[in-house]
């Protein structure tokens, strides 16, 4: 990984940090609110960093909720990231094992949204992908880290007028505009927004899925409509093809005797 890329990502990051530590904040207060002893706050958010599956969690034990239902739970919320990670995943082809591993654990929606806007702006031999994953990824997950440790150590000290709360939807808004770029995206914020809000109340956080789901649907069929539905070797900038390229050569090849 390059020095530069990993700064690229560090820098792409440091404005989003304004709305991340004040949510890392309310994660830590809430924490202790709830009869979770400081040190163990502490390493939920580092086993966990999860965001907002880790506030529902923390909820869900203070009101005394079977183990069973608070881990379904941040099971279901953290689905979204089964659809970041597809979509993330052909970027970094030829990835060693223990790399990606890493990367699973440090995905946040704010590393995946910086990260592939910046990919498909640039080529491979302008930004390195591995290098401003975790620049952006690892920046946040330190100030994550240390901002509950903070809320822990603080506690209800903290007066409630300050309203911490309104900068997490705030976060997410910064990383919504910047990827509204036509009619589909568009049309897919619209609808997602619309039926996450007609599904609030549906239990375990469900509609918040539902809501992505639809949503991408109706972003796919309008680009399917335009003549605008991404290939794979459009979004990673003709890498597809090098590869197949690739193996068409081997393929003209003779094969040999030896064994790789």
């Amino acid at each position: 990984m390059r020095r530069e890329d990993i700064l690229a990502g560090i820098r792409a990051f440091l404005p989003l940090a304004v709305g991340v530590v004040p949510f890392a904040l309310i994660a830590g207060i809430t924490a202790v609110d709830a009869g979770i002893p400081p040190y163990q706050a502490v390493g939920m958010s580092v086993i966990l960093f999860a965001g907002a599956s880790q506030l529902a969690a923390i909820e869900l034990l203070g009101g005394d909720a079977p183990l069973a239902v608070v881990v379904l739970t941040a099971v279901v919320i953290n689905l979204r990231f089964t659809m970041y990670s597809a979509s993330i995943a052909p970027y970094f082809r030829g990835v060693s094992g223990l790399r990606r591993w890493l990367g699973a654990y440090i995905l946040t929606d704010q590393a995946y949204a910086l990260s592939v806007a910046e990919f498909r702006d640039k080529s491979p031999e302008e930004r390195g992908r591995m290098g401003f994953y975790f620049g952006a990824a690892i920046g946040l997950w330190i100030i994550w880290q240390f901002g509950t440790i903070i809320g822990a150590l603080l506690g209800a000290t903290v007066p409630s007028g300050l309203s911490l709360e309104f900068a997490v939807p705030l976060t997410f808004l910064a990383l919504l505009f910047p990827a509204i770029e036509g009619r589909p995206t568009a049309a897919a914020a619209v609808v997602a927004a619309g039926i996450a809000v007609l599904a609030a109340e549906v239990p375990f956080n469900l509609g918040l899925l539902v809501a992505a789901f639809v949503g991408i649907g109706a972003g796919v069929v309008l680009e399917h409509r335009e003549g605008t539905f991404p290939t794979t070797e459009g979004e990673l900038g003709g890498q597809g093809s090098d590869e197949q390229g690739a193996v068409d050569d081997a393929d003209a090849k003779p094969s040999g005797g030896g064994s790789e």
